[in-house]
């Protein structure tokens, strides 16, 4: 990936989640300190072939979380659901999404909302891949869909 994440990118991320009303979502995390990550620096487990997460707040698998994710350049995490929403703000490449409307690229600095329920395809960019910050009000699944 070339881009770095910088303060102003990360001011973005925030400026974007105020704007689409993220900051309403009502949840207590279980860390009352700052975290202060940098996402060259987090530390990144395997959650799929090709697709790793650093997750930053919360446990990511029960609750309310947030976390840095990367996909391999061409990475396709199949055709899947969540049981909650998931929102993504794409901070370097391109994620890229697909359901039966068709294919969305979200590139760096944009925002898309994943309403729990619905069925899609989620991938990086065949070059770049793509780093982006996800949240849910809820844990994070991935319901595989036949």
């Amino acid at each position: 990936m070339s881009g770095i994440v910088t303060v102003a990118g990360v001011a973005v991320l925030l400026a974007v989640m105020w704007a689409s009303g993220l900051h309403g979502v009502q949840h207590k995390s279980e860390v009352d300190e700052l975290i202060v990550v940098s996402a060259a620096d987090a530390e990144y487990q395997a959650a799929a072939p090709h697709i790793a997460r650093a997750v930053l707040w919360g446990d990511g698998k029960t609750g309310p979380y947030g976390a840095f994710t990367r996909f391999d350049a061409g990475a396709d995490a199949g055709r899947h659901t969540h049981a909650e929403d998931v929102w993504i703000v794409v901070l370097d490449g391109a994620y890229v999404y697909r359901d039966e409307a068709g294919e969305k690229r979200v590139g760096p600095g944009h925002f898309i909302r994943i309403p729990g329920g619905i069925v899609h395809r989620s991938g990086g960019d065949a070059e770049e891949g793509a780093l982006f910050y996800e949240e849910s009000s809820g844990g994070f699944d991935l319901i595989a869909v036949k």
